[in-house]
């Protein structure tokens, strides 16, 4: 066949088409993938960017610099010339210090040597265990509302979900009751994230003691998304894994962005038993290889020497959580008062707009960005989340901007 007969056979073929002067396949984007709208929350910080008008109450981002004394460290790191590769696993340094941490904060004991994972953020330790763990028509289990990225991940890999609601009633906490509901034949995975992102729940042990005997009951596996446990304001953060007889069935995931104002170093962990860890780790190996080395460096300086700071981010954003929620309540909108993290979940019902009707609205004609409920599933409906990462002077001036809009539009 010589090169022009090549040519048109190529775009004869019916599985084939042309796209910018390129042959594609008809299909080249899996179907799966195109049933996936895009994140939510990225949308409405897309809408925010570049407006210096705008206050962004969408992502979830410190409004403050990484420790002073890190950053040092880092620089030090780069005088010395340390840009290679680490072990798969990470650095052994920190994986040490993530072990000490864990110890004695969570009274969770795991051995560095290969029950700790240090990944590329919390997110790919997610993704990584939701991959290793679901075959095709597996189900998940996830409490709703809940985080926007852990139902895509599981869809894309061939999972099915089933939907563990939570009500404001009970403070948006997981129940055993709740939990027993949903449980099908198929159910192999529990995804819990407690604190919870949007709605700022925790869990105490009391709480988890029922939910971990249906968990054992069933047989299930518990990914436990803890990226918030040091923003828990009135209690001490309570890990599932830390219960009798869970550990061994638990992957803990966290990291350093949210309590350590360290979003852009993209540096999380998985802790867990060897079986579990081999299988992420695995995935981990063929995809990113290692966290980067800088962000490693930076993060075992945090657990040596920015305790204090977290602790003193802490203490503002419980003072800001408490400012701002009292704001959207005297602006007519009702709220729970969250327990972690640092997101208000208010109810916007009385307005009689849709969740994403009142952001989209709320940003145009007062300039303030929030993430409309219902990207975070069931029950999200008629409800948003804000963000009171911010500082003290945008979040007062957001409530002012929303005091007013619902003074017009209500």
């Amino acid at each position: 066949m010589n090169r022009k007969q090549s040519a048109l056979s190529v775009d004869r073929h019916p599985r084939i088409q042309r796209l910018s002067g390129i042959s594609l396949h008809s299909e080249p984007i899996t179907p799966r993938l195109r049933e996936i709208p895009p994140s939510g929350i990225r949308a409405f910080f897309d809408l925010a960017a570049g407006n210096n008008d705008i206050i962004s109450l969408g992502v979830g981002e410190p409004d403050f610099a990484t420790p002073e004394q890190v950053r040092a460290a880092c620089i030090r790191a780069l005088d010395r010339g340390e840009t290679m590769y680490t072990p798969n696993s990470g650095r052994l340094e920190l994986r040490e210090e993530i072990a000490g941490y864990l110890q004695k904060g969570f009274d969770l004991q795991y051995d560095p040597a290969d029950e700790i994972l240090v990944t590329v953020g919390s997110s790919e330790a997610v993704d990584l265990a939701l991959r290793a763990f679901i075959a095709p028509g597996d189900e998940i289990l996830i409490p709703a509302p809940g985080y926007v990225a852990y139902a895509p991940i599981a869809y894309l890999n061939g999972g099915t979900l089933a939907t563990v609601e939570t009500t404001v009633e009970q403070g948006f906490k997981l129940t055993a009751e709740a939990l027993k509901r949903a449980i099908t034949p198929r159910s192999k995975l529990l995804m819990v994230n407690f604190p919870s992102n949007p709605t700022g729940a925790v869990m105490t042990y009391e709480d988890w003691l029922p939910v971990a005997e249906v968990v054992k009951e069933h047989g299930l596996i518990v990914i436990s998304d803890e990226i918030y446990a040091e923003l828990t304001y009135d209690s001490t953060h309570v890990s599932i894994a830390s219960l009798p007889g869970m550990k061994e069935r638990t992957v803990v995931i966290s990291g350093f962005s949210k309590a350590f104002a360290m979003t852009g170093w993209r540096v999380g962990y998985a802790c867990g038993n060897r079986e579990l860890l081999a299988a992420m780790l695995k995935i981990h190996q063929y995809t990113a290889m290692c966290a980067p080395v800088l962000g490693q460096i930076a993060a075992a300086e945090s657990l040596r020497s920015a305790l204090p700071d977290k602790d003193r981010m802490k203490a503002y954003f419980k003072d800001r959580r408490t400012m701002f929620v009292d704001g959207l309540r005297s602006a007519g909108l009702p709220c729970h008062m969250p327990q972690g993290a640092f997101y208000a979940f208010a109810s916007i019902a009385r307005t009689g707009m849709t969740s994403e009707e009142f952001a989209l609205r709320l940003l145009k004609e007062a300039g303030v960005a929030v993430v409309p409920g219902h990207v975070f599933g069931a029950g999200g409906e008629g409800y948003i989340r804000c963000s009171y990462a911010a500082s003290t002077a945008k979040l007062t001036e957001a409530l002012e901007r929303l005091e007013g809009f619902m003074k017009v539009k209500i």
